[in-house]
C-alpha cells in the first residue's frame, strides 16, 4: 500500500512541475507611442501608451487621453483585473490598433498602473 502513495505523490509532483515554468525570452510589447502617433499608425500594429482613461462611453468602450490627444479604446472588464481606475489615475495600456464603424480605436490587451 505505501508504494501506491509514493507513486501517486510522484505523479502529482511531475504534473505540477510544468505549471511553474515561465517564458523568459523576448516579448512583443508594442512601440511606445502617443495618441497623435497612433492616428497615423498601421491598423494591426501593437502600441503602448501612457495616459488616462477619462470617460466611459458604452459597454467596453472608453475615451483615453494623453498630452497629445484622445482616442477611443476597448477595454474588456477582465483587462482591468480588479484595479480601480478613475480619470486622474495614470495608466499604461498595450493594445492593437483597429478600425470599426466608429473609426480608429485601440483594442487594449493589457492595462497596468505605472
Amino acid at each position: 500500500m505505501p508504494d501506491r502513495r509514493k507513486i501517486l505523490a510522484a505523479i502529482l509532483v511531475a504534473a505540477a512541475a510544468p505549471a511553474a515554468a515561465q517564458f523568459t525570452g523576448p516579448s512583443v510589447q508594442g512601440t511606445p507611442s502617443t495618441v497623435a502617433e497612433v492616428q497615423n499608425a498601421r491598423v494591426g500594429s501593437y502600441v503602448t501608451l501612457e495616459g488616462n482613461v477619462v470617460a466611459h462611453l458604452r459597454e467596453d468602450y472608453y475615451r483615453f487621453a494623453d498630452a497629445t490627444g484622445e482616442i477611443r479604446v476597448e477595454i474588456p472588464a477582465r483587462t482591468f483585473a480588479g484595479q480601480q481606475v478613475e480619470p486622474a489615475t495614470r495608466v499604461r495600456i498595450m493594445g492593437e490598433i483597429d478600425r470599426g464603424f466608429g473609426g480608429r480605436y485601440i483594442w487594449v490587451k493589457s492595462l497596468t498602473l505605472p
